[in-house]
């Protein structure tokens, strides 16, 4: 029963991890999400095999048939599943239609209560009812508002319930056993990693992965609890037993940030994968896109659609293969480097457009692309003002601030919306430009500009002023 305890990880230590480094959403944290949830779905059978191995005497008179008691539960979990399938939708969406969001957080924690309950009635665990009801909410319609509006009672019911475990331990026995207790935590996480690292490997994972994955899910987790309190209920063990192992949990869970923080300390940088990934060489695009994220996949469009010939790169291998299926050759390549701005055809470029997300890398490449190549037109993506401003030192042609263009479509909208015509909305945003631009220019060297020409939004800079104008100013 112990083994069977120690095999569940704790799905909110991993899932906290796998959020703080935004690996959710890719294929590695994937892969571990669905591991961690399969072992959540294994407290049903661990939970029956528990009430099987109940010592007799517990059992009640007149006693039951087995089959019995496993009908029971099968129609009480089916039950459930029915009316989450058919009975949730209808009735939050009545609750949606009434505008109360305060009852629809109470229905939501209605129907988890109700499910635990359900599930005591059939013979199995509260705790699994809960289980099974928070699937069928993830598979509602409704699930992301109801995600948003229990979110402020997560945190909340999360420390409760770890401080309901806590409550649990009997220091007293954790001192007497405490020998056994670290010598057992120490062989859980170590025998835990390598069993996971080994499986990793058999299921064709790299080393890196399968070495990540066993250090994230070396812990004990939390349906321990619930299987060590359940078998504690129906005396298959002990209560220094229980004591013993719910410490022995608890501990891995508590070392696990130290042992995520040596891995991380220790560990050698995976190498990106360069597969299907070509370095850019001899290329003579006419325009030249360096990074081709959200930014460069929409400022490429205009100049296809003129007849530009482009070249493309980009420092991201997964960006460059993710594009390839929109028929899109983008080449690998640092665009801050000389070398690399030679293979991509800057020389030959008559624009380069700067579109990558990194604004410190973004200066770098205008710094160099403007000393390797002063006669190309230089457009870029800036990240916000202070950087439109970094860039203005550096001799950018064109600077775009991300949100500035977006941001006046949003004030012009709202000034149609307010009653004014097209034009005078335009003349509004027009205004707004010119005010900008005006405020620009007195922050950028005190309004003394050298050389070429800077567009800021759709407004030009012009030259420098002469003489007379910079008295005047």
């Amino acid at each position: 029963m112990s083994a069977a305890g120690f095999v569940l990880t704790s799905t909110a230590i991993v899932m906290q991890v796998l959020s703080e480094r935004g690996d959710i959403t890719e294929p590695r944290g994937q892969h571990i999400v669905s591991i961690i949830l399969f072992e959540d779905l294994l407290i049903a059978p661990l939970l029956a095999v528990v009430a099987f191995l109940a010592p007799t005497e517990l059992v009640h008179e007149p006693t039951s048939p087995l089959w019995q008691h496993i009908g029971i539960a099968a129609l009480s979990l089916g039950a459930l599943v029915a009316i989450g399938l058919w009975l949730l939708n209808p009735l939050f969406r009545v609750l949606a239609q009434a505008k109360a969001r305060e009852v629809m957080t109470a229905a939501a924690l209605l129907v988890v209560l109700g499910a635990a309950l359900l599930m005591e009635l059939g013979g199995i665990s509260m705790a699994m009812g809960a289980f099974v009801a928070g699937v069928l909410l993830s598979e509602s319609t409704f699930r992301h508002q109801l995600e948003a509006e229990i979110e402020p009672f997560r945190g909340l019911l999360l420390g409760l319930f770890f401080l309901g475990v806590g409550m649990t331990l009997d220091l007293q026995v954790m001192a007497r056993n405490w020998m056994l207790i670290t010598s057992a935590v120490l062989a859980l996480m170590v025998v835990k990693a390598l069993c996971i690292y080994g499986v990793a490997r058999l299921a064709k994972s790299g080393h890196d992965d399968a070495l990540d994955r066993a250090v994230i899910m070396a812990q004990g987790g939390e349906f321990a609890f619930v299987l060590f309190a359940e078998a504690l209920k129906l005396r298959v063990i002990s209560p220094e037993v229980n004591a013993n192992m719910t410490a022995i949990v608890v501990l891995s869970m508590a070392i696990t940030p130290v042992t995520l923080l040596l891995y991380k300390r220790f560990a050698r940088v995976q190498p990106v994968s360069m597969d299907g990934v070509e370095a850019a060489h001899n290329l003579h695009g006419n325009v030249l896109i360096i990074g081709f994220g959200r930014v460069g996949q929409i400022a490429c469009q205009a100049p296809l659609a003129q007849g530009a010939n482009l070249s493309i790169i980009d420092i991201n291998p997964e960006v460059i293969r993710a594009t390839e299926a929109y028929g899109f050759k983008v080449y690998y390549g640092d665009g801050a480097r000389h070398e690399i701005l030679h293979a991509a055809g800057a020389h030959h470029a008559r624009a380069i457009i700067v579109c990558v997300d990194d604004k410190k890398a973004a200066t770098r490449i205008v710094e160099s692309t403007r000393h390797y190549c002063p006669q190309v037109k230089l457009l870029v993506r800036a990240f916000d003002r202070e950087h439109a401003l970094e860039l203005v030192k550096h001799d950018a042609d064109y600077i775009v601030r991300e949100t500035f263009e977006s941001a006046l479509l949003l004030g012009r909208q709202a000034v149609v919306t307010l009653g004014a015509s097209e034009r005078e909305a335009d003349a509004v945003i027009d205004e707004v430009r010119k005010r900008d631009a005006e405020r620009f220019a007195l922050e950028t060297s005190g309004g003394l500009f050298a050389g070429r020409a800077l567009v800021l939004g759709n407004i030009e800079r012009i030259d420098p002023p002469n003489e007379e104008a910079r008295d005047a100013q």
